[in-house]
């Protein structure tokens, strides 16, 4: 009889296998076994996270994900979250947030900082690795929940619509009500969408 352990390696491994795409078959072992796509395996075959928030996290860009029983979820999801992340992306560099230019660092005390446009601005964190989940405090922001999508190397801090709007308007100086406005239609627009962004882990 199979041990737990076993039945999760067996499980990772059929994910990967399953992942790997013709046009990829001649992508090598050590490629596909490694340290990013095992945690990224291990993530869907358990439920949960692997890796620590605990870093120098900078932006890469925005990030999208539908949830519950949306359609796009089905049809066309990747097309739609591909456009979505583009648009998302114009509007967010229209508040001041560009690749490289923005970033959170977060410590194992459950402080962090978010610097953006050359200030810092200090907060503490909690996280749930299991449920997924972290809530983001600052001294004039409070109750900012986020979902969390982490590895050892990306990150991914997804919002509600509402709380990114807040996030932004207190992150930005240059962020202003027509802009605010084009990202809370763009949320409108796609039922169960959280919007957020993507982070790179400095030095990997």
């Amino acid at each position: 009889m199979m041990t737990k352990f076993q039945n999760l390696w067996m499980g990772v491994l059929a994910f990967l296998m399953f992942m790997t795409t013709p046009c990829a078959q001649a992508q090598s072992l050590k490629d596909l076994l490694n340290k990013e796509n095992i945690e990224k395996a291990v993530g869907v075959v358990t439920g949960k996270n692997t890796a620590s928030m605990v870093g120098n996290w900078t932006y890469t860009g925005s990030a999208v994900q539908f949830e519950g029983n949306n359609v796009l979820q089905n049809a066309g999801g990747a097309l739609a979250a591909s456009a979505l992340t583009d648009k998302l992306d114009e509007l967010l560099e229209k508040v001041g947030l560009r690749s490289g230019e923005f970033g959170f660092t977060f410590e194992a005390d459950s402080s962090f900082v978010t610097r953006v446009g050359g200030r810092e601005l200090k907060g503490t964190y909690t996280y749930d690795a299991e449920a997924k989940k972290a809530n983001l405090k600052f001294a004039k922001l409070v109750g900012l929940n986020t979902t969390i999508s982490c590895t050892s190397s990306e990150l991914q801090l997804l919002f509600n619509a509402d709380k990114l709007l807040d996030l932004l308007t207190y992150l930005s100086s240059k962020s202003n009500n027509s802009t605010l406005q084009s990202i809370g239609s763009l949320a409108d627009n796609y039922e169960g969408v959280l919007l957020g962004f993507a982070l790179k882990k400095e030095g990997n």
